[in-house]
């Protein structure tokens, strides 16, 4: 795993030598909420709608927020340099790690807790271009995870089931679907293309606010892509043009195969097809002028 250097409770230290209480309600409950942002070529790629994120998060758990905006950016600036110049990795993702701290365990939410803050980069394994270019294999599930999805908490094992599953199966992710309707994937945003527009479910307490998106739709509008969310039953997923599914570290990849069966339609089944090689493109423009 390496021993970069690490940021925990206002201390920057080798990860081996970070220690948090055992008593710490993030390791007794998962009481705590997380993010992950992409670094490229040292620059922070949308930075603020993550911490937006990571405070809508906190907020919903009644956390109090541990830091500012520019508290968030110096740390996140000292670890990215501090890994660049020790790995050689100008591409990373930070990971942000906050609990409600450490009392004596009890369900009842204690008042007045010093958040445990723990923040990590790590180099970016992006996807390959393999992937890329033949596109990736999915299966699907019923959405088994608890209702709150729009609050991203360290509580995963619903994500972890779902995503063994995948693995399992040799793929790459378990898209899911709640009373028939399409949620998201264990652990990305998933998009189909219906006639030449990008569909995505509605936001929901079901359903996590990726931060692509905003982006996605940005992009959408720069390309002269039609773009909505609205909800999507498993029927529309099955026979779609394209199936796509986003995140942090993939941003954004094509589906090919889905329950070993090719997605799309004509010349074009089982492969990447044509709206997302636009927003390929368009989102490697996006790294450069939305980083900072």
């Amino acid at each position: 795993m390496g021993d970069h250097l690490c940021f925990l409770n206002g201390e920057y230290l080798p990860l081996s030598q970070a220690r948090v209480s055992v008593l710490d309600r993030g390791f007794i409950f998962g009481d705590g909420v997380y993010d992950v942002a992409p670094v490229y070529g040292r620059r922070l790629f949308r930075f603020d709608e993550h911490i937006a994120r990571l405070n809508r998060s906190l907020d919903k758990l009644r956390i109090r927020r541990p830091a500012t905006r520019e508290q968030w950016l110096e740390r996140c600036r000292k670890l990215v340099a501090a890994l660049a110049d020790s790995s050689g990795a100008e591409d990373q993702v930070i990971y942000f790690q906050v609990t409600r701290g450490v009392a004596p365990r009890d369900h009842v939410m204690p008042e007045g807790l010093t958040p445990t803050v723990f923040m990590m980069a790590n180099p970016m394994k992006p996807p390959s271009a393999e992937m890329r270019h033949k596109g990736v294999a999915c299966i699907t599930a019923r959405d088994f995870r608890w209702e709150r999805g729009d609050i991203k908490s360290t509580s995963l094992l619903g994500n972890v089931l779902a995503r063994q599953m995948s693995a399992d199966h040799g793929a790459l992710e378990t898209i899911m679907f709640r009373d028939g309707f399409l949620t998201e994937a264990s652990g990305s945003n998933v998009w189909i293309v219906h006639e030449g527009a990008l569909l995505g479910p509605p936001k929901s307490e079901h359903v996590l606010e990726g931060i692509r998106v905003e982006l996605l739709r940005e992009l959408c509008e720069d390309c002269g892509i039609a773009y909505n969310l609205r909800p999507i039953p498993e029927a529309d997923v099955q026979s779609a043009d394209e199936v796509l599914i986003s995140s942090a570290t993939k941003e954004i990849l094509p589906v090919t195969l889905l329950d070993s069966e090719p997605v799309g339609h004509g010349a074009l089944r089982g492969k990447p097809g044509p709206v997302y090689a636009r927003l390929y493109e368009a989102y490697q423009r996006a790294k450069v002028t939305m980083s900072i």
